[in-house]
């Protein structure tokens, strides 16, 4: 039996970008080898490794509790992934057993099911990826005892194999509960490459109850059909002119609902509530607005593009305006436990740009300085004037910009690192557009290790 004592303090470990344990504490490495994985391999138990891609995807961290097979039992796990450089941390706790699963009678009817009539054979999973049936003649033609794998997790049998794009099709279905296809993996034990497809199934109540699949092997690697030329791609044409409106009415409401819904039993208003549950609802709050800021890019990038656009040319204040742009990220910096050293209050920097606009870059900026710094870093914001130019710079203390890749972070969609949790990769673009149409300029000067040195200008002003 392997059971784990619930008492057991949090088991920590790390995934790499390509979602491949890394290292893990004793418990989470030994639950990992259980399920058919090893240190350095993709990470074995499906129902993590879920959890890390989505963190991973998001930027963000995601909180969720789990069920997942542990040989003869099944055990409650709460697993937080929290992306940071180059991977994925995982704090998994929990770790209560819970009753052993018994397999069902067969259903005799079910090899008339259509979409597995063509299969080499058959099998089920319950929603904990715990195998719940298997054709009898399955393992005696291909080398396994099928009865003794009934309520074994799937991948005692399977071990799986990334697609040609690095992703695991099982992860994402088990994640959004739906079918997939083409999952790849070898047989265990003997060497041969089967294909894996599956339908999810509901219980009475309407909730996920596991997978209804089919096994193809596959005898040789599939031929690539021949291709006598490339086929030529049609430019992208740009959105719509109607595209924000149809934006706003089918995304931004919905999602400000969902976040107001889900700060509010964060915050616990409507009565007590257990504290990992009031973490979830922190984490979907969290993921709605990294949603709406997605939204407000793409929005933006629409109306930058288009020929016609222009900026007003207003006289404001820069140094206000840098003022205001700290104060509105000064929750964030505070979580990040980073400082950011704002103007003075009697400082001014007069310029002609238009006002929104001017506090959308220094939102940017500062954002990303403070995304960026380390715990206990510093955020420096300085104002200055060159020539006919009114200047205000955002410096930090993070890794640094490689001189080769400071122009690829001002292109469309531009980043780095797209394994790094960050935005979209339009905010530096959108910036510098923004910038430039007021009549200034955003410019960069950085070096590995030495922090990030952002300068943004805009024309003076005379009083």
């Amino acid at each position: 039996m392997n059971a784990i004592d619930p008492s057991l303090p949090t088991a920590i470990g790390r995934v790499d970008a390509d979602g491949h344990l890394i290292d893990a504490e004793r418990r989470l490495a030994e639950l990992n080898e259980r399920a058919g994985g090893k240190a350095g391999a993709a990470l074995a138990v499906p129902q993590i490794a879920t959890i890390a891609r989505l963190a991973q995807r998001l930027g963000i961290a995601i909180s969720r509790n789990v069920i997942a097979a542990d040989g003869e039992d099944d055990l409650e796990l709460w697993v937080r992934a929290e992306p940071e450089e180059g991977g994925v941390r995982l704090e998994v706790s929990g770790w209560r057993p819970r009753a052993a699963w018994r397999a069902p009678a067969p259903e005799p009817e079910r090899a008339r099911d259509f979409f597995r009539s063509a299969a080499d054979w058959l099998w089920e999973t319950d929603a904990s990826l715990r195998i719940t049936y298997l054709s009898i003649e399955a393992g005696a033609r291909y080398g396994f005892d099928s009865s003794a794998m009934l309520g074994q997790p799937l991948t005692r049998l399977f071990a799986l194999e990334q697609d040609d794009h690095g992703e695991l099709p099982i992860l994402g279905a088990v994640a959004a509960q739906r079918r997939f296809d083409g999952q790849k993996a070898e047989l265990r034990g003997t060497g041969r490459m089967v294909r894996l497809d599956a339908t999810p199934r509901t219980d009475p109540t309407g909730r996920f109850a596991g997978f209804v699949g089919a096994a193809h092997m596959l005898e040789s690697p599939p031929v690539a059909p021949k291709v006598d030329a490339p086929v030529p791609v049609a430019p992208f044409g740009g959105f719509p002119d109607s595209f924000s409106q149809r934006l706003d009415r089918a995304l931004r409401s919905p999602l400000g609902k969902i976040i107001a819904n889900a700060d509010s039993i964060s915050a616990r208003t409507e009565g007590p509530l257990k504290d990992d549950y009031a973490e979830y609802a922190s984490d979907i709050a969290n993921a709605g607005r990294h949603l709406l800021g997605l939204i407000d890019d793409l929005v933006d990038l629409q109306a930058i593009e288009r020929e016609d656009f222009t900026t007003e040319a207003e006289p404001i204040d820069l140094a206000d305006a840098a003022r205001r742009a700290a104060g509105l990220l000064a929750v964030r910096a505070s979580q990040a436990d980073v400082r950011i050293d704002k103007p003075a209050t009697d400082e001014q920097v007069p310029v002609t740009g238009e006002f929104r606009r001017a506090l959308q870059v220094l939102v940017n900026l500062i954002g990303n300085a403070v995304r960026y710094s380390p715990p206990g870093g510093m955020v420096w914001i300085r104002m200055e004037r060159e020539g006919d130019m009114g200047c205000v710079i955002v410096a930090d203390q993070g890794k640094g910009i490689a001189e080769a890749d400071q122009a690829k972070i001002f292109e469309k969609f531009g980043r780095v690192d797209p394994t790094e949790p960050g935005g979209s990769g339009l905010g530096l673009y959108i910036a510098r557009r923004l910038a430039r149409a007021m009549g200034g300029d955003l410019t960069v000067d950085s070096a590995p290790g030495m922090g990030a040195r952002f300068v943004f200008t805009l024309p003076w002003r005379p009083n």
